[in-house]
């Protein structure tokens, strides 16, 4: 799909922590802690960006008897070669995402679990 504008920084940030996991399935939560956004922004951003083929998403089964699936994400090969030729807003995104990590009383924590998938 062509892009018409470079993504949100909230996506850029989802898109990194997708891409630091490579071929690994990432849940919501995790994603949410990882990239330190809510869930209301979270799950539409999810969503959109599957819509346009930048990741996958896949039920997985809960280890946990009696827990529902849930949703799992990771980038696919059109999402990498994407995130690759972003350049510059690609580099800010990771700049801002590791003056934020170094600043103190962050936490890196994310919604409640009751908000997550």
């Amino acid at each position: 799909m062509t892009h018409t504008r470079a993504p949100s920084q909230q996506a850029l940030a989802v898109l990194l922590v997708l891409a630091d996991a490579g071929e690994e399935w990432r849940h919501g939560y995790d994603i949410a802690t990882q990239a330190d956004i809510k869930s209301g922004t979270l799950y539409p951003l999810l969503m959109r960006l599957e819509a346009q083929g930048q990741l996958e998403a896949v039920w997985q089964e809960s280890p946990t008897p009696g827990r529902p699936p849930r949703h799992a994400y990771r980038l696919t090969e059109a999402g990498r070669r994407w995130l690759a030729g972003m350049g510059e807003a690609l580099e800010q995104a990771r700049a801002r995402r590791d003056a934020s990590q170094s600043q103190p009383g962050w936490t890196g924590t994310a919604p409640s679990p009751s908000c997550s998938s």
